[in-house]
């Protein structure tokens, strides 16, 4: 057989280029917490299969399987075959070489879709489920499942659950199933959604990429195909601490439709509350790797945001300011972590500084901070008001100055009423 000619291996590479969908977070983002691109306790896909503190609920998996087959009165091989016909288009979408053969990479894509499929269905239908199914009786599980079903590295191509939700349901109800989906996914975001716009998502389902795509998807900010994201500079701002001595309040807009929605009025920046939890990071993390992976004019609002709060946050101090005003609910009780967590969310990460959506926002409050009003109330605050003894000291001397004017004039009153005299 003669070797392949350069062009025709250019022409497979561009093909397969176009074709990736799912790969590996890259080692200087997993570097920055290798944990929080790993499943706790599903694997999903090739690239966290066999792995020894995931194999537990292979057992889970199969048994949502039979219980299916059961109650629909189906052969597995029905779900083998369909699902085979897709091998090498499915096997296509991960950038790594994956070493199943055809047989063990169908079975593996019929056994996690049908496990996802009927996990939302059972979500979202109670007399779907078993009396004691342990998924559904044990909160920690199924907030673990949340969180790793929608992991960069822990996907499975979206047009495999389609097919096999064909299966499942009557064929073509594929809203149905993205609306299930976005149920199941409800409480993993750390702030609001706006599910009355779906402006973001592909007009057809099966352009989707995964699950991760369709939480990025759901997530995406109310403003943002208005909202003037033109390449230009800005300069930066101080943080929460230093703003707040620039003469600038914040307050929780509670009118908002999405996290993203941040505004800056008359010298008050309005942000949306933004809920911390143990999975918080996590979230975060995988769709900004996401973003990194598959970046267009649009589709970074989750870089931005992030990058936005780590402007704000620079220490403790600062998690406290925004915690007072209700922009941050900490449910990890320690602002030095929450500070530390904004802090690193960038580390790695590359940022599109001329794309920034909140360049407007931010160049509004550095003319802000440059008035000379809001200047001299910086460096009186940071002069005379930055403790509580030199508040005291500023008071007592605004009142010694006046008594003392009191006291003057009172003598000058007294030496006129003498002369008159």
């Amino acid at each position: 057989m003669e070797p392949q000619s350069i062009t025709a291996k250019l022409a497979q590479l561009s093909v397969a280029q176009q074709e990736c969908t799912i790969y590996r977070v890259h080692s200087h983002l997993r570097n920055v917490n290798d944990k929080a691109y790993e499943p706790e306790i599903i694997s999903i896909g090739p690239y966290h299969c066999g792995k020894e503190n995931l194999k537990m609920f292979e057992e889970h998996k199969l048994r949502y399987l039979h219980l299916l087959l059961q109650s629909k009165k189906k052969n597995v091989q029905d779900f083998i075959s369909i699902i085979g016909r897709e091998e090498q288009k499915a096997r296509k979408c991960y950038a790594e070489p994956i070493s199943l053969n055809a047989t063990e990479f169908t079975e593996m894509m019929v056994l996690d879709g049908i496990f996802i499929i009927e996990l939302v269905r059972k979500y979202n239908g109670v007399i779907l489920r078993e009396k004691n199914d342990p998924i559904f009786h044990m909160y920690w599980i199924m907030n673990s499942l949340q969180r790793d079903l929608m992991l960069f590295e822990n996907q499975i191509p979206f047009f495999i659950l389609l097919k096999l939700f064909d299966l499942v349901e009557v064929p073509g109800q594929h809203n149905k199933l993205m609306t299930l989906f976005s149920c199941f996914f409800g409480n993993l975001y750390p702030a609001k959604v706006n599910r009355k716009r779906s402006k973001r998502r592909p007009e057809s389902p099966d352009k989707i990429k995964h699950l991760l795509d369709l939480v990025h998807c759901d997530w995406f900010p109310s403003f943002e195909d208005t909202k003037d994201v033109t390449e230009r500079s800005w300069r930066s701002i101080n943080s929460a601490t230093g703003l707040i001595k620039a003469n600038v309040k914040f307050k929780r807009n509670e009118g908002v439709t999405t996290l993203f929605d941040v505004g800056f009025e008359k010298g008050t920046m309005l942000l949306a509350r933004i809920t911390i939890t143990d999975k918080t990071e996590s979230v975060l993390r995988n769709l900004i790797v996401f973003e990194q992976y598959f970046q267009d004019t649009r589709s970074s609002f989750v870089t931005d945001y992030v990058t936005f709060l780590d402007y704000l946050i620079n220490s403790s101090r600062d998690v406290e300011i925004l915690s007072r005003f209700e922009i941050i609910d900490n449910w990890l009780g320690d602002d030095e972590v929450v500070a530390n967590l904004f802090n690193k969310l960038g580390d790695s990460v590359t940022f599109r500084s001329s794309r920034f959506i909140y360049n407007v926002i931010f160049e509004d409050v550095d003319i802000h901070c440059r008035r000379r009003r809001n200047r001299w109330m910086a460096k009186l605050r940071s002069n005379y008001l930055n403790s509580p003894w030199a508040i005291v000291s500023v008071i007592v001397a605004f009142i010694i100055v006046i008594l003392t004017i009191i006291q003057t004039v009172s003598s000058i009153l007294q030496v006129v009423k003498c002369l008159h005299i």
